[in-house]
């Protein structure tokens, strides 16, 4: 019920895409699950083979998208950012487009996902330029300073918030004055409209809900989460969410036609936000997952998170299902049944059931090694996954 009631709140942009890309943050569906089947499972006997494997001189976790046989990630040399299209089959670069980041590395450089959608390349840098990018050749089509713009602040750790689009909007968090959140036309770069309060800006990427009839976005801001009216930018609701250095980093998870989960590390914990109208109130709260930045998920009506361990947890009451010590930092997706994690401090990839019976590793392999704290992604039969140093492609098929 409640993965049927999650479809009909979220609301997903994914025109000219292939049925395997992984086009944006999060994936085809913005929940980290893939529909992909058939995947090879048997890790032991028959470990997934490395197609290929290149590079990259960020030192960082900058995430990847996959569309239309691309693979899109930014990376980092000297000072500047290069924002590279390579072939999925491959490796090879296709094109890269470059522009100035002369500022010294704070765990590394870009931080953000590229989006993909109608024949464009959506990028965040962690200074806030946006730029839109010609899918097939890497021409500039337009380029904005959100911060500039908005009069935005940036981060400690930088902007790490990926690409919303939803129809011909681009949602952005600057943080300005009353600027919280803020849309844009996709295809020019225009400002729609600014709003959401004048919260400095978090880490996570927005979420499109609909709550009661109403159409909004949900962000995880420096110290709230917040509803925004997704046609004007007014604020709906908010509910304070306070970090150690106001790191709200996971993306929050709409898990019913009124709820939210957000999950932060720093000894916070996590809450189950219930949504009624223009008020929003905590139903329970408790320190059981401690989500660092990797987004957690919804899978048949059970949520699966990582702190330094992997969780499955009950949404209704928060209870605790089972734990799995070793996934400090990690990322998490779900297909054809599976949990596929990295291990962040070790680089271990695993393969294990989605199930909250209990936790049951079918494999396990360790193909790049290394602090690996960007989550894996699926995208036609095959896992792109990175350390600090390189990005490699894995045929799950």
């Amino acid at each position: 019920m409640l993965n049927r009631l999650l479809t009909a709140a979220v609301i997903v942009t994914a025109t000219n895409l292939c049925a395997a890309d992984w086009p944006n943050f999060l994936g085809p569906n913005r929940d980290s699950i893939s529909t992909e089947t058939g995947l090879n499972k048997n890790w032991s006997s028959q470990p997934p083979r490395e197609l290929w494997r290149v590079p990259m001189s960020d030192d960082g976790y900058a995430g990847p998208a996959v569309a239309n046989g691309k693979v899109f990630i930014i990376n980092h040399e000297g000072d500047k950012d290069i924002i590279r299209a390579l072939d999925l089959k491959t490796g090879k670069d296709i094109w890269t487009h470059t522009y100035a980041d002369k500022s010294k590395p704070n765990y590394g450089f870009a931080r953000a996902t590229p989006t993909v959608e109608n024949g464009k390349v959506y990028t965040v840098s962690r200074f806030g330029i946006v730029n839109c990018l010609d899918e097939k050749t890497g021409k500039p089509i337009w380029t904005k300073d959100v911060v500039k713009e908005f009069k935005g602040e940036v981060p400690r750790w930088e902007m790490a918030w990926s690409p919303l689009i939803d129809g011909d909007k681009l949602i952005v968090q600057p943080g300005g004055p009353g600027a919280a959140v803020a849309a844009l036309n996709k295809n020019t770069g225009v400002t729609l409209w600014k709003g959401g309060g004048s919260d400095a800006p978090g880490y996570g990427t927005a979420v499109i809900a609909t709550f009661a009839g109403k159409k909004q976005y949900l962000v995880f801001t420096a110290k709230h989460l917040i509803g925004v009216d997704a046609a004007n930018g007014n604020l709906l609701w908010k509910v304070a969410w306070e970090t150690k250095y106001d790191v709200n980093a996971a993306t929050p998870l709409v898990v019913g036609p009124n709820k939210v989960f957000i999950s932060s590390n720093y000894a916070r914990g996590c809450a189950m936000v219930t949504v009624t109208g223009n008020n929003a109130s905590i139903t329970w709260e408790n320190k059981e997952l401690q989500c660092h930045f990797n987004s957690p998920i919804l899978y048949k009506n059970n949520i699966y998170g990582i702190s330094n361990t992997l969780v499955c947890l009950d949404p209704q009451t928060g209870n605790v299902l089972w734990k799995q010590p070793g996934f400090e930092k990690g990322g998490l997706i779900i297909a054809d049944g599976c949990i596929i994690a990295m291990d962040g401090a070790k680089g271990d990839l695993v393969i294990a059931e989605a199930s909250p019976r209990a936790y049951r590793e079918l494999g396990r392999v360790k193909p790049l090694g290394g602090q690996s704290w960007t989550a894996p992604i699926l995208a036609d039969g095959k896992l792109i996954i990175r350390n600090k140093n390189t990005l490699a492609c894995l045929a799950l098929k």
